[in-house]
Formats: structure tokens, C-alpha cells, sequence
């Protein structure tokens, strides 16, 4: 789906990230909380903000949420408030809800009541901290799965000046090299007689295992 159309509801760190982010991209994006505070501090960093108690149906439903692309239930420590929202918002017919998660089991009720997504913000980014301190040359990880990710690397020296035919990191390593960025530019599915340059950045897609030694020995 082609969403043009954001809500956000709970303007805390998390939310309040994800609501200027979207505006800042040029996306129409309503912010809501029913802290009134909140809701006047995020004024100017979205199309709308509105404050509202999302676990009030006819509240959202006089705002219009139905209408809304992508709703995304940022609600911070109120796991009852999460899941109820999450419910409304699935009975009125949003097309898909993204919702934030305290713990795989608030998650999992999450998915039950209606959730399209559910993101884990302290635990993801605990990942990519992780991954960060394994080695200097990791920019970002990604995490598709429990099993598997993408990670973001610096090409370190001794890679320069090589192909990835002769590196072969999927016999190394049980990796593959989706892209290659190069001043601001991506080569997708690069060939393999690619050279490896000072200042590339190499993005690697396989299981976490793999990724790991491949972070730590590159």
C-alpha cells in the first residue's frame, strides 16, 4: 500500500520521532495525545494535532481516523490503553496499524486485536547499538527476522581495492552483498567483478550468526 496519509497516537519520544519524521518528509500526518501539553508542544511539526482519548471510540471516530492511510499506536507505558486503541482502530476499519510494543507478550495481543505491525523500539535499538560496538565499521542493522538481518557497513582497507568475486563472502562468511554505496549512490545487485573502493558501503543481508562474524572479522 502507498500510504499518504499518517496518524500518530502518543506523542511521546517514540511517537513524537516518528510524527516529525513523517512530516518532515512531506507527508500529511495528525498527531494525537490526550495530554494537551503534548499535543501543543508537537503544533507545528504535523499537519494536525489533536488531543483526544484514542480509547474513546466515537473520539477517534469524529476525527476522522478511518480515513487515515497508516495509524501508528505509539502509546508509551498504558499497555491497556495500546491494546484497546489497537482494537478500535482495527473496528473502524483503518487500513493498517503499526503499534509499539513494550514485550513480546504485549506484542503478541497486539497482532491478536488487529495489529498489521508490531515494533519493539528499545529492544531494535538495543540490537543496533549491539551491532554498533562489535566493530567501528558498522553504520546500521536491520532485523527482518529473529533469524536473519541486513547490516550496513564501511569497507574497511583490507577489502579495498578487491572484487566481491575475490572476497567471496558468501563462502566466508554465508553472506550476500546487496548494494554498494558510492558517493551518494547505489549500484543494486552489484556484479561480481565489482571493485571494493575507500569509502564504499557494503549492504550485507544474512542470518545474525553470519552477520556477527562477518562484522567482526572484516
Amino acid at each position: 500500500m502507498d500510504a499518504k496519509s499518517f496518524a500518530v497516537i502518543g506523542l511521546g519520544r517514540f511517537g513524537g520521532n516518528v510524527l516529525k519524521h513523517l512530516y518532515e518528509s512531506g507527508y500529511e500526518v495528525m498527531g494525537i495525545d490526550e495530554n494537551e501539553e503534548k499535543v501543543q508542544d508537537y503544533t507545528g511539526m504535523a499537519t494536525h494535532t489533536v488531543q483526544a482519548d484514542s480509547t474513546d471510540e466515537q473520539a477517534l471516530q469524529e476525527i476522522g481516523i478511518r480515513n487515515v492511510d497508516v495509524v501508528v499506536v505509539a502509546i508509551g507505558e498504558d499497555i491497556q490503553a495500546s491494546i484497546l486503541t489497537t482494537l478500535i482502530l482495527k473496528e473502524a476499519g483503518v487500513k493498517k496499524i503499526v503499534a509499539k510494543a513494550q514485550n513480546e507478550r504485549h506484542g503478541q495481543v497486539l497482532y491478536k486485536v488487529g495489529a498489521d505491525r508490531v515494533v519493539f523500539p528499545e529492544r531494535d535499538m538495543g540490537k543496533r547499538v549491539a551491532h554498533n560496538l562489535i566493530s567501528t565499521n558498522v553504520l546500521d542493522f536491520v532485523e527482518l527476522s529473529p533469524d536473519y538481518g541486513v547490516v550496513e557497513v564501511a569497507a574497511s582497507e583490507n577489502l579495498y581495492g578487491k572484487s566481491l568475486i575475490e572476497l567471496d563472502l558468501r563462502a566466508q562468511f554465508g553472506v550476500n552483498v546487496m548494494a554498494i554505496k558510492t558517493n551518494h549512490e547505489f549500484n543494486i545487485a552489484p556484479s561480481p567483478e565489482v571493485i571494493i573502493q575507500e569509502g564504499d558501503i557494503l549492504i550485507v543481508i544474512g542470518h545474525n550468526d553470519d552477520l556477527r562474524r562477518f562484522e567482526e572479522e572484516i
